[in-house]
C-alpha cells in the first residue's frame, strides 16, 4: 500500500488544540513542527518549542515557521523543572523528542545521555503530572529492544539495550510506563527505526557519508559493513507519530518501522552511486563496541490506526542526498 497516512481516521479524534514539543528545533522534532504548522496534521493548532538548542538543534530548522502567529518558541533545558512547568501551562499534549542520541557520543560519556534522557524525561512526566494534559508520547528508538538477527521485535519484547545510549532510553520508556501505572498519566510510547532526511545532524551515517564524499574523503564502514538497519524517512515517522497522539490507546507502545532494511555496506553503495563515487572511498574501520548486529520492528499495531511507510525508499534517499549536497554548495560560496 502506498499511503502512509490515513486522514479520513483523523476527524474523529479529540483535537489536541496545544502541543509541547520539546527537542523541536531537533532533526525529527522540526520536521513534526513544520509538518504541523502546514495544516497536515489537522487536529493540531498551536505549537509550543522548547530546545535547548545544543549541537544537534538549531533555530534555522524552524525558519519556516517562527512568524507562524501558531508557533511558539522556549529556549530551554527539559532538566529545568521550573521552566518546564511554567511552559507546560495551558498545553494539552506533549511529545518528547529530546534527547541525546549519538551511540558513539554515548560510549565515550555517558553523562550527558542519562542526565537528559533519563532526568529529563522525569521532570517531564512530573510537570504533565500537575497539569494534567491529556497526552504525553514519549519518543524512543528500536535500539531498546537490542539485537535481533532473524524476525522482528513487537511491543512486547523484553527490552534489552546494548550501548548506553540505549539503555539510557530503556530507562525512559519505563519511567514513563510508570507514570501511566502509578498515576493514570494519558502515556504512549513509540519506537522508531533508523530515520534520515534533511536536516538531520552530519554526525549520523547518511549526512556523514554524504558530506565526507562531498569533501573527496573517504568513508568509515564499521566492521565487515553487514550490520542491518530498517531506513525510516522522517515524515513518515512524524505521520506515525501524530496518529500515536491522535488516536493511542493509552499506555501501549507502538513501533514504527519503515519498511527498508539494508546492510550498512548496502546502503554506502547507494550513497556512492548518488554522489558518483567509487568502491574506493570506502574504508573499512575497527567496529564499535556493543555494535547491534540488526534492528527490525514489527510494526502491525500502528497499522490499525491507519499507518503505512512509503515505499519510495530510493526517491526518498536520492532527494535527501540532494538536499545535502545542495547546502554543501550553497556553503561554499
Amino acid at each position: 500500500m502506498i499511503s502512509t497516512f490515513n486522514e479520513s481516521i483523523a476527524p474523529d479524534c479529540e483535537e489536541i488544540v496545544k502541543v509541547l514539543v520539546t527537542g523541536g528545533a531537533g532533526f525529527i522534532g522540526s520536521s513534526f513542527v513544520e509538518m504541523a504548522l502546514s495544516k497536515q496534521f489537522p487536529l493540531i493548532s498551536k505549537i509550543v518549542v522548547l530546545d535547548k538548542l545544543t549541537y544537534a538543534g538549531s533555530k534555522s530548522n524552524l525558519v519556516n515557521v517562527f512568524d507562524n502567529p501558531n508557533f511558539e518558541f522556549i529556549k530551554g533545558d527539559i532538566c529545568d523543572s521550573k521552566l518546564v512547568f511554567e511552559a507546560m501551562e495551558g498545553i494539552d499534549a506533549v511529545i518528547n523528542f529530546a534527547a541525546e542520541s549519538h551511540v558513539d557520543r554515548s560510549i565515550t560519556d555517558s553523562t550527558e545521555f542519562i542526565r537528559t534522557n533519563v532526568l529529563g524525561t522525569q521532570v517531564l512526566l512530573d510537570a504533565a503530572k500537575l497539569h494534567n494534559v491529556k497526552k504525553f508520547v514519549q519518543v524512543s528508538t528500536d535500539e531498546v529492544y537490542g539485537s535481533v538477527l532473524e524476525g522482528s521485535w513487537d511491543e512486547n519484547q523484553p527490552l534489552l539495550p546494548n550501548s548506553p545510549y540505549s539503555a539510557s532510553k530503556a530507562a525512559a520508556d519505563l519511567l514513563a510506563r510508570a507514570y501511566f501505572v502509578t498515576y493514570g498519566l494519558d502515556i504512549n510510547i513509540t519506537r522508531c527505526s533508523n530515520n534520515f532526511g534533511p536536516r538531520q545532524n552530519p554526525e549520523k551515517l547518511i549526512p556523514n557519508f554524504v558530506l565526507k564524499l562531498m569533501d573527496d574523503e573517504k568513508v568509515p564502514v564499521f566492521g565487515d559493513g553487514k550490520n542491518v538497519r530498517d531506513w525510516l524517512y522522517v515524515e513518515d515517522h512524524c505521520k506515525g507519530i501524530y496518529l500515536v497522539l491522535t488516536m493511542g490507546v493509552s499506555g501501549e507502545i507502538y513501533n514504527i518501522g519503515g519498511g527498508t532494511e539494508l546492510t550498512n555496506l548496502e546502503l554506502t553503495q547507494k550513497l556512492l552511486e548518488l554522489t558518483q563515487k567509487n568502491q574506493s572511498y570506502i574504508e573499512f574501520v575497527m567496529d564499535r563496541p556493543g555494535h547491534d548486529k540488526r534492528y527490525s520492528v514489527d510494526y502491525q499495531k500502528i497499522q490499525n490506526l491507519g499507518y503505512y511507510p512509503d515505499t519510495k525508499f530510493d526517491e526518498n534517499l536520492e532527494s535527501t542526498v540532494y538536499w545535502y549536497m545542495t547546502q554543501y554548495k550553497s556553503k561554499l560560496k
